[in-house]
């Protein structure tokens, strides 16, 4: 027997509205709370009145959001096929892209070529790390530990026997390579939580050997003196000229990891990431192509840490925390775990960003973590991600 509702209200869609409402209300309670120590009470109120306002419209607005949307989207078809690159999007883009990364050093001062330098290391450093977290699905937690091997080999090798950057760079990379997939071999015999706390041992492992052999890497005074690359005679000690140097570099990251995720080999780490028992039962082995993955992100990491001890001149076990492991996973998973162009869109946010906000100093840790956890609430698979990710997502 039906129980009888003399107002006629639905109670179930009643309660999911006021729920909705609450959330809102908890989100703008939160977000002020963490205001508070910052602007006080009076301006920590002020922000919550003003947030839970903007959320309560947001909401009220939701229903329309697809007529909105749809609005927005017909509009920008009619301008976007009224103009000659809807012939040729992807060449135009890319083309674009490029020419301003050639004349970027011709307008900028030495503080944002020294930022964007900065940023393209960052870059190649995500780029390896995705390889393993975003292709494979295996959480690195240590990945800063073969930048710092990277970067202390060529250091090592050009201050106590005189080798010089092309030299070097090959020994960098194949110790950090090699150092990849023996960690690799033992590390992969545990899953999830374990590996990452495994990998993370690692990182810290390396940082403290770094920083306690003395008669070697000099302990935490580091290492100084280390010469810039050169090509052709030049030295490429100039920020302009290092800058090309490294963009160089993040265009061929970029194109070689494209190239290695449409192979085989990719491929067989996308199904190892997604299903790895199915992926076994199909015939990948899947226990050589996590080495692959693990020395293959090695690879980038001992290229950025080689580029980086060029750069800098100078390197020391504070340069390789564990907050920098942290900050390149943030990358990746802002980005979009397995999605390339995300992951540099990600690297560039977070390099950049902080650069932006150093106005506001106080409040520009507060905006990133604000920031990050927004994002996994509303999109967890990252600004470019999503469930198929294509090479040049």
């Amino acid at each position: 027997m039906r129980s009888h509702n003399p107002d006629n209200i639905s109670l179930p869609a009643f309660s999911k509205k006021g729920w909705g409402f609450a959330k809102q209300f908890i989100s703008a309670l939160w977000l002020s709370l963490l205001f508070l120590p910052f602007g006080g009470l009076k301006a920590a109120f002020l922000f919550f009145i003003i947030f839970s306002v903007l959320l309560i419209v947001l909401k009220l607005l939701s229903p329309y959001k697809k007529i909105f949307a749809e609005g927005f989207r017909t509009f920008g078809n009619k301008i976007y096929c009224s103009l000659f690159i809807a012939r040729y999007p992807t060449l135009l883009t890319r083309s674009a892209l490029l020419l301003l990364i050639v004349i970027l050093p011709f307008f900028a001062g030495d503080y944002f070529i020294d930022i964007a330098i900065l940023a393209g290391i960052y870059i190649i450093l995500a780029l390896g790390l995705n390889v393993v977290v975003g292709f494979t699905g295996l959480l690195n937690l240590g990945f800063v530990a073969f930048y710092a091997i990277g970067a202390y080999a060529y250091a090592l090798m050009n201050t106590k026997f005189g080798i010089g950057f092309w030299t070097a760079l090959p020994f960098s990379i194949g110790l950090t390579t090699v150092t990849g997939f023996l960690l690799a071999i033992p590390a992969l015999r545990l899953k999830g939580d374990y590996l990452a706390i495994v990998t993370l041992g690692f990182g810290e492992i390396v940082r403290l050997v770094l920083n306690n052999w003395d008669s070697v890497t000099r302990g935490p005074n580091g290492i100084s003196g280390i010469s810039p690359p050169a090509v052709l005679s030049v030295s490429l000690g100039k920020l302009s000229h290092y800058y090309y140097f490294v963009m160089f570099f993040v265009l061929l990251s970029i194109f070689v990891t494209q190239r290695v995720y449409s192979s085989r080999i990719g491929r067989a780490w996308v199904a190892i990431r997604e299903d790895e028992i199915a992926s076994s039962v199909m015939g990948i082995n899947t226990t050589m192509y996590k080495l692959y993955a693990f020395a293959f992100g090695a690879f980038w990491a001992g290229l950025a840490g080689a580029i980086f001890a060029g750069k800098m001149q100078f390197v020391s076990p504070e340069s390789f925390t564990f907050m920098e492991s942290v900050l390149i996973l943030c990358m990746v998973i802002l980005g979009g775990l397995g999605s390339i162009m995300g992951v540099v869109f990600g690297a560039l946010i977070l390099v950049l960003l902080p650069e932006v906000l150093r106005e506001i100093q106080l409040y520009r840790m507060l905006a990133l973590g604000i920031g990050l956890v927004l994002l996994m609430v509303f999109r967890p698979q990252g600004l470019l991600g999503g469930k198929s990710v294509s090479p040049g997502d």
